[in-house]
């Protein structure tokens, strides 16, 4: 692990599907809100990452899931914004 590298648990959300909460330490759950944490479900372990500036995320941001976790601990990842008006033809 490199001094600007940090490790993270990525849980997905069995309720809320492409819902992920990523947190700076394995099962520190303490650090979540609880509402957030009751609407989420019971978390899933996903993956272990190892998260440095230079790598990329799918949806995410690194640099900011980064500063989320030294900060908060944790960083929620929303589902995607679906739009409708996309697959209907109808122009946007």
């Amino acid at each position: 692990m490199t001094v600007s590298s940090l490790p993270c648990w990525v849980y997905r959300s069995p309720r809320k599907q492409e819902m992920y909460l990523f947190l700076a330490e394995e099962g520190a759950f303490e650090r979540v809100p609880s509402a957030l944490l009751a609407s989420f479900g019971d978390p899933m372990l996903v993956i272990e990452l190892e998260l440095s500036p230079q790598r990329k995320l799918a949806r995410e941001d690194v640099n900011q899931v980064i500063s989320n976790l030294r900060e908060r601990g944790f960083h929620l990842q929303m589902p995607p914004q679906l739009r409708p008006e996309l697959y209907h033809g109808n122009p946007v």
